[in-house]
């Protein structure tokens, strides 16, 4: 077909898109405009994103076209969520919206049913959604397309994913930072993302900075960012575009041609297109004495009062006659065959990948090859991240295309670093000689933007392949919004039947507040725990593995979960061994377990420890209340698992658990890793809630020694050991004289130690290397 011919046929699917796209906004009858435009067919509420649909269309026609030539596998992903009618109109076009909504058949009763139910309660949201064929991104909160999109071609060679980015998407810092993970795509082995920064000028209401910068500052731009930018604005942009679509992937397939010729291929340019048309293309120029097409005021609906004012009912009518849908549609036949034909086989609503078809469980190793011998609980020498670290090196090598670690610039310092003995990190810019653990094919992508190493490992996972996403916990909170709309995503995908299983996304939160007393109080922060706890539906869990040996069993267990997201939070330092595999997986059974070789029958007071530090606090308290008053009957209970349920996934669904570990009416001590409101509202609903006293973190940090987190937080033996002797006095269970004597004495220590911290600078050894003992 010769471009002039394939201008005119792309001109009359934009236009047939055009005017789907606005009648999503305004009709809920007369969606053909058979008849002369009322009141009564306009929709009774008016929501909807006019100005950057026409720009979509525009993009999606000729992506259609580049596809059907070349016979691609190519993905759109959509950066500007609002611009949802664009896209169901295209999905409407290709068919793909039929398959999974049956009413939406190119017929005027399939018109009628995607206008009506467009922003309409239980009907098509106004932005892309879960339920939306073909897409991997919400869209509602801006800034995520591009990496996203970066996350979807890698370990997939063949794919390209076409990215629209909004200008007013662009102008976030997640996007500013997503540009340069082009740095860390290595074309031999993954695929391809085509950005196409979508320049309409215009935000919600003022310009955007990139519609306002000149030529030649973008290109300079995007040039020093490592892409070759194709500009596309003026006369005859239908031409230009085909032709800029045309040269982008001639330069994609020769870098990639390239690099799978080489070992290595550094530096690779590749192609970014800058598209500028009006915002509210082909729409009412003006009105009321305004300008709309090509302005801010076309960003949303224009004629608002179109069902009330006769000048704005006209007006719209005017505007979608400018269409004329009727050539371009037969009531009887369907679209005419321009139209038809330029949709290709593989449709972008319709990608496999979008779909997750390559899913398909890891292959993971036997954890027995990595546990640590227990001889006897309390024996020092587990760091739960080396043993993390030992077992992923063989999940890298018994996975080598569908398994990913992202971490902000961390593996070394969190001691995951066995992983290097098979695998490196990514990097396809300059190396130098002294470089360590860097090169092309790294499956490692390390870099300092949080929101980046989401996105990618959003998009990883929801074209079908599994990761885990390393971090500090305290700056892990850094793209918390970001995982709140994920979180959402998941929660719509998991009630969207034809949206297959996916991986769930795991993190790994080390590096804890309670061990970067040396960092400080900007290092201190478990927020993001509690936000993920606060999700509902039960698909959102966090693990506290107390050890190496369990920290196994919870990474073996997450990386065989479906469609959740996991949360394990351990450190990183060489702590005490306490259970085997064996027992670990006990505990893992309901997410909580009795340490027989710490308790008593008959308890009279109970301690409950969740994560490891914790643990380790409160077994040192155990071990010195059994020392000073052996009278006192203790139990320890260990958590290992938190959900929007509870303690533990499977507790609120099997009946009296609570009762089994805590007894019915015995006094509790919880120290806690997190924020002590996590478990308080946890509590709330148990018999005798107010009988579980909690300890946790409680913003009080500073540059410190270890302990002293625990004593400025109260989590500390210490404080635990005074608050057992006061509960246990009340009970009549230890002599009340006896009590307070105790009490004294340690109330003196926590005094002590504060000198000594401050005289020595470290934790005086009793501390530091304390050590379990059996009961006595």
């Amino acid at each position: 077909m010769k471009k002039r011919g394939v201008v005119q046929y792309l001109k009359k699917y934009v236009r047939a898109a055009n005017y789907l796209s606005a009648i999503q906004i305004y009709l809920h009858d007369n969606v053909l405009l058979e008849n002369k435009l009322t009141p009564e067919d306009i929709k009774p509420r008016l929501l909807g994103h006019w100005g950057t649909c026409p720009g979509i269309n525009f993009v999606y026609a000729n992506l259609n076209y580049l596809i059907k030539k070349h016979d691609l596998d190519m993905m759109f992903v959509l950066g500007p969520g609002h611009g949802y009618p664009g896209l169901q109109a295209n999905l409407f076009i290709e068919g793909t919206l039929a398959k999974f909504y049956p009413k939406a058949k190119q017929t005027k009763d399939g018109i009628e049913y995607i206008a009506k139910n467009f922003s309409f309660p239980y009907g098509f949201p106004s932005h892309s959604n879960p339920g939306t064929p073909g897409v991997i991104l919400e869209g509602g909160e801006l800034g995520y397309a591009l990496s996203t999109s970066y996350g979807a071609v890698l370990d997939n060679p063949d794919l390209i994913a076409a990215c629209l980015v909004g200008d007013g998407e662009a102008e976030t810092g997640p996007t500013a930072a997503a540009w340069h993970i082009n740095k860390f795509i290595d074309p031999k082995t993954n695929g391809a993302v085509l950005p196409i920064l979508h320049l309409n000028g215009y935000k919600i209401s003022g310009p955007t900075i990139f519609g306002r910068m000149s030529n030649k500052e973008l290109k300079s731009l995007f040039y020093g960012y490592g892409y070759y930018p194709i500009i596309v604005e003026g006369k005859n942009p239908y031409n230009k575009m085909v032709s800029a679509l045309e040269k982008s992937y001639k330069i994609i397939k020769s870098i990639q041609i390239k690099a799978r010729e080489k070992s290595s291929f550094i530096s690779p340019r590749f192609p970014m297109i800058i598209l500028k048309t009006p915002k509210g293309w082909t729409g009412i120029k003006k009105l009321d004495g305004d300008k709309l097409e090509g302005n801010c005021l076309s960003h949303q609906v224009i004629a608002k009062e179109a069902k009330e004012n006769k000048v704005h009912l006209r007006a719209v009518e005017k505007w979608l006659k400018s269409y004329r849908f009727n050539e371009l549609f037969n009531r009887k036949s369907g679209f005419i065959k321009e139209i038809i034909d330029l949709v290709p086989k593989n449709k972008m609503g319709d990608n496999r990948h979008a779909f997750a078809k390559n899913y398909k469980p890891l292959r993971l190793p036997d954890i027995k090859k990595f546990e640590e011998n227990v001889p006897f609980p309390g024996i020092v020498g587990s760091s739960s991240m080396r043993r993390t670290g030992s077992y992923l090196n063989y999940v890298f090598k018994l996975n080598k295309k569908n398994f990913r670690l992202f971490s902000p610039d961390e593996t070394y310092s969190n001691k995951l670093d066995e992983i290097f003995m098979t695998t490196k990190r990514a990097f396809v810019w300059p190396l130098k000689s002294w470089d360590k653990d860097i090169s092309c094919s790294g499956r490692v992508i390390e870099m300092l933007s949080e929101h980046s190493l989401q996105g990618m490992a959003q998009g990883y996972i929801l074209t079908g392949r599994h990761c885990i996403f390393a971090s500090y916990e305290a700056f892990v909170e850094i793209v918390s919004s970001m995982a709140d709309q994920y979180a959402k995503f998941l929660s719509q995908a998991n009630s969207v039947s034809w949206r297959g299983d996916i991986p769930s996304l795991n993190y790994i939160l080390t590096s804890s507040g309670w061990r970067q007393e040396h960092n400080g109080f900007s290092h201190q922060n478990p927020k993001f725990i509690t936000g993920m706890l606060e999700k509902s539906g039960n698909f959102t869990r966090v693990y506290f593995p107390p050890d190496g040996n369990s920290t196994l069993v919870v990474l073996e267990h997450c990386l065989k979960s479906k469609n959740g997201i996991n949360i394990i939070v351990a450190g990183k330092t060489l702590e005490p061994r306490w259970l085997t595999t064996g027992q670990a997986r006990e505990a893992m059974q309901y997410g909580i377990m009795i340490w027989e070789f710490a308790s008593d029958k008959n308890p009279d007071i109970i301690f409950a420890a969740v994560g490891d530090y914790l643990t380790k606090e409160s077994l040192a308290a155990i071990q010195t209340l059994n020392e000073i008053a052996p009278e006192i009957k203790i139990r320890f209970v260990n958590i290992v698992e938190l959900s929007s349920f509870g303690i533990g996934s499977k507790t609120h669904a099997a009946g009296g658990l609570y009762e089994k570990y805590f007894t019915k009416s015995k006094p509790v001590i919880v120290n806690y890793h997190g924020y002590p409101s996590d478990i308080k509202q946890m509590l709330l609903y148990q018999n005798n809630p107010g009988r579980f006293s909690v300890h946790g973190y409680t913003e009080h940090g500073s540059t410190t020694t270890p302990f002293d987190m625990h004593v400025r937080n109260e989590t500390s033996r210490y404080h635990l050991v005074i608050e057992a002797l006061s509960l246990m006095a009340e009970r009549k269970v230890i002599n009340k004289e006896k009590s307070q004597t105790l009490i004294k004495e340690y109330l003196e220590k926590l005094k002590d130690h504060g000198i000594y911290i401050r005289k020595y600078g470290v934790d005086p050894g009793e501390i530091s290397e304390w050590k379990w003992k059996a009961n006595i």
